[in-house]
């Protein structure tokens, strides 16, 4: 496998998003699939996918294309995801609640070991199996399991206070949706900020822009 160290975030972006198709593709039996075949399915070019997996060694071959089990299995491994990691999640409400239901950690090598709250009307509550604790027992759940992630579905404020406690604790990412870019306070912490009001917007623009493109054929018939 080649070095990794200067690939693009943008490159790195899609990998989850090849894994996926790969997944449903050896779960509906196929064995191989060429490149230009797979740009058609995921909206691509051929070349752009042939250069996203270059940067990690290639794997395909002359006139066969791709074996898509041993490419799935190879983008796999380079996404970590073979690598168990224990998680937190901070913040039961209704958005933590529905992280921790809905995401299938499991099968991307994640153990959900703590879910935390400050409200006692949800301290106590069991989220998919996980009875919800105070979040002033989080120092000590930390020392018993030595998280790697944490999930972070509170506020903002809580989010600049608690991350100090959670990375003096070990953690070494954030699954952040808190509006607040954890990666400005902690250059040796990996962090993912999920900003929700911004895929929002970026869809509004999406949207705004067919109509444009719309009215404009309209105009030019």
């Amino acid at each position: 496998m080649a070095k990794t160290k200067n690939v693009s975030i943008s490159v790195i972006r899609r990998l989850p998003r090849y894994y996926r198709f790969l997944k449903e593709l050896s779960d509906s039996g196929m064995v191989r699939i060429s490149s230009a075949d797979l740009s058609k399915r995921m909206g691509l070019t051929a070349s752009q996918i042939r250069q996203d997996l270059n940067c990690f060694g290639g794997f395909g071959q002359q006139g066969y294309g791709y074996n898509i089990k041993v490419l799935y299995e190879e983008i796999g491994k380079i996404l970590g995801l073979g690598t168990p990691r224990k998680a937190i999640l901070l913040g039961a409400g209704n958005l933590g609640k529905a992280v921790c239901h809905h995401m299938d950690f499991a099968s991307r090598g994640f153990e959900m070991v703590g879910v935390f709250d400050v409200n006692p009307d949800i301290v106590g509550e069991t989220v998919n199996g996980i009875t919800v604790s105070h979040i002033s027992t989080l120092p000590t759940l930390c020392n018993l399991y030595h998280p790697d992630i944490a999930i972070l579905c509170i506020p903002k404020e809580a989010a600049i206070e608690l991350s100090k406690t959670l990375v003096s604790a070990g953690i070494k990412g954030f699954w952040n949706f808190s509006h607040y870019d954890l990666a400005l306070d902690y250059d040796h912490v990996a962090v993912e900020n999920v900003h929700l009001g911004d895929s929002l917007s970026t869809l509004c623009y999406k949207v705004t822009s067919l109509e444009k493109e719309q009215e404009e054929k309209e105009a030019n018939k």
